[in-house]
């Protein structure tokens, strides 16, 4: 499993940004997916996760109607939209995929992407 992220970049505070994490190595059809965010000198962040059949979500409270996770119909690619966006979701922005199932917890994911900066100025 290697995940790649996209979609990170500059915006200006209310902007929307879609992120994209997808499995170099494969698909991430067997994968639960959560995305995390982490800011340096603090610790990586839960923002949401998605199981393996897509219907089932969790967020983070700082974004739970402003941020969206999703898969496409191919399985292959997980998605993170992004609404709304305020200069406290600055940060670089992980996905991470399970062998297990989704969890809000850093620790229970086994692959990691190598993350892709979001800034929002204000």
């Amino acid at each position: 499993v290697l995940l790649v992220e996209s979609g990170g970049g500059l915006v200006q505070d209310g902007a929307s940004l879609t992120l994209s994490c997808r499995n170099s190595g494969g698909s991430l059809r067997s994968y639960p997916v959560g995305w995390f965010r982490q800011v340096s000198g603090k610790e990586r962040e839960f923002v949401a996760t998605i199981n393996r059949s897509g219907v089932l979500t969790e967020y983070a409270y700082s974004v739970k109607g402003r941020f969206t996770i999703s898969r496409d119909s191919t399985k292959k690619v997980v998605f993170l939209q992004m609404n709304s966006l305020k200069p406290e979701d600055t940060a670089v922005y992980y996905c991470a995929a399970a062998t297990d199932f989704a969890s809000r917890v850093a620790h229970d994911y086994q692959y990691w992407g190598q993350g892709t900066q979001v800034t929002v100025g204000s």
